[in-house]
C-alpha cells in the first residue's frame, strides 16, 4: 500500500504508543485524549490488516508486526525532525547533555555515536559517565541512561535493553569451573548491587553462594579486573561482546539472571527539547525490537 494512504496522525500516535507502551502516556505526549490515540491506532491496524498491539496481563505489548514497524516509524520521524531543523540556517547547534552509566556506554552506545552525529549534525551531543547515581532534577542534564527497575520519582523512563547477568572470567580461571558450586572457592567480584550474586546462585541451583571479593562501582572496571585474573565478575555478556569474542573473557555457565534493565530517563519537571525527542527516537531505534518493552 502506498505510504500516502497512511495517516500521518495515525503513524505519530503509533510511534508514541510503541515508545511508552501506553495509550494514556502517548496521549499526554501528543496533547490529545486517550480516546483519540486509541482511534488512530485502530485506524492504522485496519489499514495494515494486522494487530499492532496486544493487551496482556502485563499491560500493553507490541505484536510481532508492531515490533517490526515501531523502529522504522520512530527513526523516520527523528530523521524528519532533523531535516526540518537543517533548513533553518540561522539556528545554532542544539546542545544535548546525556549522562550514561559506564557499562552501557562501553558496550552499546559508544560505537553508535558516529551514526548519530552523521545523521543529526545540528545537535551537539555531550556525554557524561556516572555510576548509576544521578539526580536529573538538580543536575544540568537533559537525559540519563541508567540501570534499574524504572521506578524513579518525577522521571519519564523509556525501556532499553534487558541485559541479564552471568559469571565472566579469564580463560585460565574458567578451566577450573565445571559446575556453579565450584565458584564457592573463587574470588567473586561485586558491584554495588549486593543482591546480584545470591540471585544468580539461586537461579543456578547454588543458593548458598556468597560474594566476598572486592566491590566496584563500575562494571567496566570489575570486568577489567576479571580479564586480568583477579576473580569472577557477574556482568552482562551482551555488553562485553568484544572481550568475549577476542577470548579475553569466557562465560563458563549458560545460566543468567535478570535483575533489571537499562532505561533512557529525563526529568518530568523540565520541558523536553526537540533534541531530546530526536535522540530518544534514534536510541530506541538502535535497540532490537524484542528488547524494547520485553
Amino acid at each position: 500500500m502506498p505510504l500516502a494512504r497512511y495517516s500521518l496522525n495515525s503513524l505519530h500516535a503509533f510511534a508514541a504508543a510503541a515508545r511508552h507502551l501506553s495509550f494514556t502516556r502517548a496521549a499526554e505526549e501528543l496533547c490529545v485524549t486517550q480516546a483519540a490515540v486509541s482511534q488512530q491506532i485502530k485506524a492504522l491496524e485496519a489499514q495494515v490488516g494486522k494487530p499492532l498491539f496486544l493487551r496482556t496481563a502485563r499491560g500493553l505489548q507490541l505484536s510481532d508486526e508492531g515490533a517490526r514497524l515501531a523502529p522504522a516509524v520512530q527513526q523516520a520521524f527523528a530523521q524528519l525532525d532533523a531535516a526540518l531543523s537543517l533548513l533553518d540556517d540561522s539556528a545554532p547547534p542544539e546542545r544535548l547533555t546525556v549522562a550514561v552509566v559506564g557499562t552501557y556506554l562501553h558496550g552499546h552506545l559508544l560505537a553508535r555515536v558516529p551514526d548519530f552525529e552523521a545523521r543529526y549534525p545540528h545537535i551537539e551531543l555531550r556525554l557524561q559517565t556516572h555510576n548509576n547515581k544521578v539526580d536529573l532534577a538538580t543536575e544540568t542534564l537533559d537525559a540519563a541512561i541508567r540501570f534499574g527497575d524504572g521506578a524513579w520519582r518525577s522521571v519519564e523512563a523509556l525501556p532499553l535493553q534487558a541485559t541479564p547477568l552471568t559469571p565472566l572470567c579469564a580463560p585460565s580461571l574458567a578451566a577450573r569451573l565445571r559446575q556453579p558450586s565450584d565458584l564457592r572457592g573463587q574470588v567473586l567480584l561485586r558491584s554495588y548491587r549486593l543482591q546480584d550474586w545470591p540471585a544468580w546462585g539461586q537461579a543456578a541451583g547454588c543458593a548458598s553462594l556468597v560474594a566476598r571479593g572486592p566491590q566496584f562501582d563500575s562494571s567496566v572496571l570489575m570486568v577489567q579486573a576479571a580479564v586480568q585474573g583477579a576473580g569472577v565478575a557477574l556482568a552482562p555478556p551482551a555488553l562485553f561482546a568484544r572481550e568475549l569474542a577476542s577470548g579475553a573473557l569466557v562465560q563458563p555457565f549458560a545460566t543468567t539472571v535478570d535483575v533489571g534493565r537499562y532505561w533512557l530517563t529525563r526529568s518530568l519537571t523540565r520541558e523536553p527539547s526537540a533534541a531530546w525527542g530526536v535522540f530518544r527516537d534514534w536510541l530506541v531505534g538502535q535497540v532490537a525490537p524484542r528488547e524494547v518493552g520485553s
